[in-house]
């Protein structure tokens, strides 16, 4: 479904990617693993043409996606959820759901989709007509999910979904997360909590310093020497 391939990225003069390639098949949960400041961020917004690329290529369903902005790979069905959730917090939640529904590919389902999300996340039909800024954090995490869900993709990559959330709220994003993969959806997300995340996921890949160093199925993965050793003090 989607492939990015030798992928590198700079930042003024200094590079920051160095030939990162990672795949997300049909119906895959995929994590993006690696420490703070590894590049993971980087990745996504490279993916979705949020800041350019020196080298490689993104292809999304067979389609090579150079060149293309990123509200169009929304309609393409490609959407992301960007890191410390970029609500507008002065609009309602319901204000905020709708927005993510209206690239045209999604709008005429606007309706559909909005009863699809607060079914998924009922606190966000109660607090539909509540300010974004006033919801906790993690409410607030539910909303950005539910607003990326609003453009019907059929895959969502999700930057730090878990950042800054209590232990029992990272549990009902995990729920969310293996419903919405139910519902058919594909997820791409990045975390730095190595055991929370691949034992989501089907497959991870870890990044450090900008280079893929490690990839296979998150089984595989808990049990590789590096990941024991220098992740999970084991």
């Amino acid at each position: 479904m989607l492939r990015v391939e030798c992928l590198e990225v700079l930042y003024g003069d200094f590079q920051v990617l160095w030939d990162v390639s990672l795949a997300v098949r049909e119906g895959e949960i995929v994590c993006l693993l690696g420490p703070n400041g590894a590049g993971k961020s980087t990745v996504m917004n490279a993916t979705t043409a949020l800041v350019p690329r020196r080298a490689g290529r993104v292809v999304f369903r067979g389609e090579d996606l150079a060149g293309v902005p990123t509200h169009e790979i929304v309609s393409r069905g490609l959407a992301h959820v960007l890191e410390r959730r970029r609500l507008f917090p002065t609009l309602t939640v319901r204000q905020n759901l709708l927005l993510g529904g209206y690239n045209p590919s999604a709008r005429g389902r606007r309706a559909e989709s909005l009863a699809w999300v607060e079914s998924m996340f009922p606190v966000l039909a109660e607090r539909r007509n509540q300010l974004a800024g006033t919801l906790s954090g993690g409410q607030q995490q539910m909303v950005a999910i539910a607003r990326g869900l609003m453009a019907r993709p059929r895959l969502l990559m999700i930057d730090e979904p878990f950042l800054g959330l209590a232990p029992n709220v990272v549990d009902d994003i995990l729920a969310m997360f293996e419903r919405i993969n139910g519902e058919g959806v594909a997820l791409l997300f990045t975390e730095q909590n190595v055991q929370l995340a691949l034992s989501l996921s089907h497959r991870g890949y870890l990044l450090e310093s900008g280079r893929i160093v490690l990839e296979g199925a998150g089984r595989e993965m808990l049990e590789h020497e590096t990941v024991r050793h220098v992740y999970l003090g084991l």
